[in-house]
């Protein structure tokens, strides 16, 4: 197994299927999360293929988890960071707000940060990241989860300027999904609600790809595009 890869809150949803997907296509993976019962019968499965790491990105073991996950793996091709937290903050909840943000921007940034740094040594790598169509305008159903999603996206498209000027083959795969029927998908009116299986195959298709950005499924780019153009004065009635 060539191919090493760290998927960032791998227990539930998007981030487990991934860690099975490579694990099936023979990659070694390094699997983390909070939830140590999820991440051991994860292992469970694929015993040759899987890793794992338990540590919550809030708790300031991030640098030293990641650290002793890749001299585990034996180096490091690609980090997929799928870590993140949402909930509705109508009340403009600080608890909930405090929250997405240590997750959706501390966390992804310090990891990221590192692992950047990591492969500009190596003189190459991966970086993939779960952002959001949510990120593409503000809402007032979820303000720090909209933000936080806009962070990630914002921080990925500049590390991908940062690689193409130092010339080096550090790719930057930018994922946003919308409705996948995972537990962070929460709300009314949701619609074209993808299955988690199918969302993760079109993860993986894009980042085998080393697709800058990648919309999930294919279809939301149609709303990406009208969520830009759409005026703030009609915007407003629905954000």
């Amino acid at each position: 197994m060539d191919n090493k890869v760290i998927i960032i809150g791998a227990t539930s949803g998007i981030g487990r299927e991934l860690a099975i997907l490579y694990a099936r296509n023979n990659w070694l993976v390094g699997a983390t999360g909070r939830r140590k019962e999820l991440l051991q019968s994860l292992q469970a499965e694929f015993p040759e293929n899987i890793i794992t790491e338990c540590f919550d990105v809030t708790e300031g073991e991030n640098i030293e988890s990641i650290k002793n996950l890749t001299q585990q793996l034996g180096g490091l091709d690609l980090l997929v960071y799928n870590s993140g937290y949402g909930e509705p903050s109508k009340h403009l909840d600080w608890q909930i707000d405090e929250r997405t943000t240590k997750i959706n921007v501390n966390g992804f940034a310090e990891i990221v940060n590192f692992i950047f740094n990591y492969f500009m040594v190596e003189g190459k790598g991966h970086i993939a990241a779960t952002s959001s169509i949510a990120g593409i305008r503000g809402s007032s159903f979820a303000p720090a989860y909209s933000a936080s999603k806009a962070y990630i996206s914002t921080y990925m498209e500049g590390l991908y300027i940062k690689a193409t000027k130092l010339k080096l083959p550090i790719y930057i795969t930018d994922i946003q999904p919308g409705f996948v029927q995972t537990s962070m998908a929460k709300g009314e009116g949701q619609f074209w609600v993808s299955p988690v299986e199918k969302a993760a195959q079109q993860i993986y298709t894009a980042i085998n790809q080393k697709k800058r950005k990648a919309y999930i499924t294919k279809r939301w780019w149609l709303v990406a595009k009208a969520m830009c153009l759409m005026p703030i004065s009609i915007y407003k009635k629905i954000g």
